[in-house]
C-alpha cells in the first residue's frame, strides 16, 4: 500500500479559514490506485511547520507528499517548480515572526526542484476543464519554507521511492468577497483538482518536456 502524504496550513494573517486546509482534510482516507491519502493540519509558523511536516513524514513513510498552500491573486492551480532557501516574511506568521533574508535551513543549497510531474499535472487539470498553469515562484512565506524543507528532508533524509512538491490554490468564494476584484476558485474545483494532481504524481514519473516558462 502507497502512502500519499496531503498538507494543508491553517488560518493565517487574522482569516478565517485557509483553503489549503478546507480541500486537503476532504481528501483524507481517499484511496485509488494502491494509494491512501493522509491529511495534516500545518502551522503556519516558521520552524514549527517543518516539525510537523518531519513528525508526519516519520509517522506515515509516504512514498508522495503534495503540501498545498493558499496564494490570495492568483486564478489559477498552480503547481510549483522551486523552493528557494530563503525565508523572508511580508507578514508575521502565527507566532508573530517575521524573520528577514534568513536561510530556511543554514548551509542547504540555494534551491531544490520539485520532483511531482508539475507539467503533466497542469496538463491534466487543464484538460479538466480546470485552470493551471506552472508557477515559478512560491515566495518566501511559510509556504517557501515547508516546501524546501520538505525537499531537504527528500535530498538528505529520503524515505525509500519518496517524491514530494507543492501546490499553490486560489481564494475560496467566501473570502475573495471581502477582496473585491480578486480570483476565486470553488472548493469542488479545488478538491477535484487535487485529485488528479495525486492520480497524475502516482502514474506519471518522468515529466513532460513542453514549455511551462514565463517572459517575467
Amino acid at each position: 500500500m502507497v502512502n500519499v502524504l496531503l498538507t494543508g496550513f491553517e488560518p493565517f494573517d487574522k482569516d478565517a479559514i485557509n483553503p489549503s486546509w478546507e480541500a486537503v482534510r476532504s481528501l483524507d482516507g481517499w484511496r485509488l490506485e494502491g494509494a491512501t491519502v493522509h491529511a495534516r493540519r500545518i502551522s503556519c509558523v516558521f520552524g514549527a511547520a517543518l516539525r510537523e511536516l518531519d513528525a508526519a513524514i516519520d509517522e506515515l513513510r509516504p512514498q508522495l507528499v503534495i503540501g498545498v498552500g493558499q496564494a490570495g491573486g492568483r486564478s489559477e492551480i498552480t503547481p510549483e517548480r522551486v523552493a528557494i532557501n530563503m525565508d523572508d516574511g511580508r507578514i508575521c506568521d502565527n507566532a508573530g515572526c517575521q524573520p528577514i533574508d534568513e536561510p530556511v535551513v543554514a548551509g542547504a543549497p540555494v534551491g531544490y526542484f520539485s520532483s511531482l510531474p508539475i507539467k503533466a499535472i497542469v496538463r491534466d487539470l487543464r484538460a479538466a476543464g480546470i485552470p493551471a498553469a506552472v508557477s515559478n515562484s512560491a515566495g518566501t512565506f511559510v509556504c517557501n519554507h515547508l516546501f524546501f524543507g520538505l525537499m531537504h528532508r527528500i535530498a538528505t533524509r529520503p524515505v525509500h521511492g519518496m517524491r514530494g512538491g507543492f501546490i499553490h490554490i486560489p481564494y475560496l468564494p467566501e473570502q475573495a468577497t471581502r477582496l473585491p476584484g480578486a480570483p476565486s476558485m470553488s472548493l469542488d474545483a479545488v478538491i477535484a483538482a487535487l485529485r488528479i494532481a495525486v492520480a497524475t504524481s502516482i502514474e506519471v514519473r518522468e515529466d513532460l518536456r513542453e514549455t511551462g516558462g514565463q517572459l517575467h
